[in-house]
């Protein structure tokens, strides 16, 4: 179950009109942080990532389905998840348990500044240079407006 405050961060994104994806950046930002305080491991940063977005579309997040390159049994997760949104049926006891046990053997270095950086330029290698272009000048753009003011 999300903390209140991740869902209050992720409606107040929701308010503003900001995207899906910003909206579930704060269960994603979550995550990490439980990781890093050492309640879970993950195996890899696309891990603890992808338990952040499945958190975000359980809790309603209209986040769209991943693309066709990731597995069906991905997929099928996520159409899962996102019809589960606003249900609070409560988990099976044996299940969270061994969900809870398996992430625990886990390593925690996956949410480590490195982890998340190395993960942050391969998916960056992944995009046009073109896409990647517009990213640095959108970032130098806010960098700009955030010393003016």
């Amino acid at each position: 179950m999300p903390e209140k405050k991740t869902i209050d961060e992720a409606r107040k994104a929701r308010r503003q009109g900001k995207s899906p994806s910003t909206q579930a950046g704060a269960f994603v930002h979550e995550e990490i942080e439980h990781i890093r305080e050492g309640k879970h491991g993950a195996r890899s940063a696309k891990q603890a990532i992808a338990i952040g977005l499945s958190k975000a579309r359980r809790a309603g997040v209209k986040l769209p389905p991943p693309p066709k390159t990731a597995s069906a049994r991905t997929r099928e997760g996520a159409k899962r998840d996102s019809a589960r949104a606003g249900k609070t049926t409560r988990p099976s006891a044996s299940r969270s348990r061994a969900a809870k046990k398996a992430l625990a053997d886990e390593p925690k270095a996956a949410a480590s500044t490195t982890a998340l950086s190395r993960h942050a330029k391969a998916a960056a290698k992944r995009r046009p240079a073109k896409a990647r272009k517009a990213a640095a000048k959108k970032a130098a753009r806010t960098r700009a407006r955030r010393e003016q003011s």
